[in-house]
Formats: structure tokens, C-alpha cells, sequence
């Protein structure tokens, strides 16, 4: 990878890290504020599944920012092998632009998820 692409990416790191840093958490709301106040029993599922969709999203981005700023590490102790799979050693090629933070090559992360899905594509017409 040559310099220009590496400073490229970097940026697109640091915008990344930037973004996610200022966004910030997602507040979770307690589901009773006043553990005396008599609440509507339709109101409390609604309340849990707000928790657990912030508290996903949370998970996710810091899983996220966990990833950019290990990207990070590994551009400045070595520009000159980022962009290379850390499995295989060949280059991640288009991957990097959508997700500049990603250490494995398609093929090598295929294998890690299981392989390819060898099962056949679903169509609406199916389940008819």
C-alpha cells in the first residue's frame, strides 16, 4: 500500500474515532424513575426494549472504536504492512474503504465466520 492510501485511510480512521467520540453513549432510561409511582403495564416492555436497544448500540460502537483505535496502533508501528490480512498476509483491497479497520481479507474472515453460506438464496416467492 503506498503512502498517499495509508495517510488516506488514516484520516478516515480519525474521522471515525472523532464521530463515535462525539456522539457519545446512548442515555439508557431506568424503566421506573419513582420506584413508588404506579406505572401503565403496556409502558414497561416498551421501556426494557428501549434499554436493551441502547445498550446494544453502545456495545457496538465501543466494539467499534475498540477496532479503529487497534487500526491505529497497527498503521503507526507499521505503515508499510496495514492493509495486508493479518492471517494470510495478502492485501484486504476494497474491504479497507468501507471498513478501515478490518484485519482480515474476505477470504480469511469467511473462514472464521464458518465458510460460505452454501444454503439457497430465499426469495418472498418461497414461502408461498
Amino acid at each position: 500500500m503506498n503512502p498517499r492510501d495509508v495517510t488516506r485511510l488514516k484520516d478516515k480512521l480519525l474521522a471515525l474515532k472523532a464521530e463515535i467520540l462525539a456522539e457519545g453513549d446512548l442515555a439508557i432510561e431506568p424503566a421506573a424513575k419513582d420506584p413508588t409511582e404506579v406505572t401503565d403495564e403496556d409502558a414497561q416492555p416498551l421501556a426494557e426494549m428501549n434499554q436493551i436497544i441502547a445498550s446494544k448500540r453502545n456495545r457496538a460502537r465501543t466494539e467499534v472504536l475498540a477496532r479503529v483505535v487497534r487500526a491505529l496502533e497497527r498503521m503507526e508501528a507499521s505503515p508499510d504492512d496495514f492493509g495486508l490480512c493479518q492471517e494470510c498476509d495478502e492485501p484486504i483491497g476494497k474491504r479497507l474503504e468501507a471498513m478501515p479497520y478490518v484485519e482480515l481479507c474476505v477470504d480469511c474472515q469467511q473462514e472464521r465466520d464458518g465458510g460460505p453460506k452454501t444454503g439457497r438464496r430465499r426469495h418472498l416467492t418461497d414461502y408461498r
